[in-house]
């Protein structure tokens, strides 16, 4: 998931550290099932500390990873401590969180970057220390400066996508609108170029007559879209990054008077009744509680048994559209419902 402007802003350890305590769960589980084949561990086994650190505390996608973590942790006799930054972009408060963990005694750190680059040293610092970092979601840079990676595969998610959208638009000439991330976000890119990819075009595509960027978000979504449309008012086909900034620019195609096919990535509970409304034509589901929950469990079976974690863990990805399209798998409606978020 996704999404801010790079405003670095400085925070204080306090502060982190003050949020860690208030947000730490202590999650000791009575049971030796495991519900995703992880660690295997009971009850009985020593307790260690995990730490989970996201890029917000107020995106639906984050809250439901944390749900999973919570869970898993439950399951594994795992102390789980949980931080965010205070906005998507805050690479600051991620810096300090990783490194109160550390000293706080965490095995292994679950990670969603808001710096794909930036992160790199402080989780090194970590690693260098013992301490196992698994990234969930996005990618660092490079991918192996982490132990592991949980995560959709977003290019496909993007290609879903494109496919879908050039079956859709067969028989019309392509007006594109491209609602992007952030320039150098590693999930933002591979969704951008899995959509070429699927819709069979390059990227400097004259079909492409526009490219905003919007951080995710709906506002800024909206006001990208009427930028788009100010520029050329025959927009026909919008592509969005996560499903806020394609509502946004629903709203300014909804307000202008015009119609265009959106499609988008991510899968929350708002974007599959948006596909149910037939404002998102087709979107590429996600699942954050499978991506969490995971990682705390290939943390806990790695430190108990002293076994590796590496390489990249593909936690899936389903078209969901009310319409499928001949050639394009899909899941319905129906299904993206009973497995959305938020």
């Amino acid at each position: 998931m996704i999404q801010l402007k790079r405003a670095w802003k400085a925070t204080t350890a306090l502060g982190v550290a003050a949020a860690l305590s208030a947000t730490g769960v202590a999650a000791c589980g009575g049971g030796s099932d495991n519900s995703s084949g992880g660690s295997g561990s009971s009850g009985g086994n020593e307790q260690i500390t995990v730490g989970l650190i996201t890029k917000t505390d107020t995106n639906p996608f984050f809250v439901k990873m944390k749900e999973g973590a919570q869970k898993a942790a439950a399951k594994d006799n795992v102390k789980l401590m949980t931080a965010a930054g205070k906005y998507d972009g805050d690479n600051a408060s991620q810096v300090t969180a990783i490194n109160n963990m550390v000293a706080a005694g965490a095995k292994g750190i679950l990670l969603v970057p808001s710096n794909t680059t930036a992160i790199v040293p402080v989780v090194k610092k970590a690693r260098d220390q013992g301490v196992k970092v698994i990234t969930l979601d996005t990618p660092l840079q490079p991918q192996n400066a982490a132990d592991a990676l949980f995560a959709t595969n977003n290019f496909t998610a993007g290609k879903l996508i494109g496919e879908y959208a050039k079956k859709a638009m067969e028989g019309k000439k392509p007006v594109i609108a491209m609602m992007d991330l952030n320039p150098g976000i590693t999930v933002g890119d591979l969704r951008h170029n899995g959509f070429l990819a699927g819709f069979g075009i390059p990227k400097k595509s004259p079909d492409i007559v526009c490219t905003q960027y919007t951080q995710g978000d709906l506002a800024k979504g909206q006001t990208a879209m009427e930028n788009c449309l100010q520029k050329n008012p025959n927009i026909n086909l919008v592509y969005s990054i996560n499903e806020p900034s394609g509502l946004g620019a629903w709203n300014a195609l909804h307000k202008a008077g015009k119609t265009a096919l959106l499609v988008s990535v991510d899968g929350g509970c708002t974007g599959v009744r948006a596909v149910r409304d037939g404002k998102i034509a087709a979107t590429s589901q996600q699942y954050p509680l499978k991506m969490a929950s995971e990682g705390v469990q290939a943390i806990a079976n790695v430190v108990r048994n002293k076994g590796q974690v590496s390489g990249y863990h593909d936690t899936g990805v389903n078209l969901i559209t009310a319409k499928p399209m001949p050639g394009v798998p899909s899941k319905d409606v129906k299904f993206g419902l009973a497995n959305c978020w938020g």
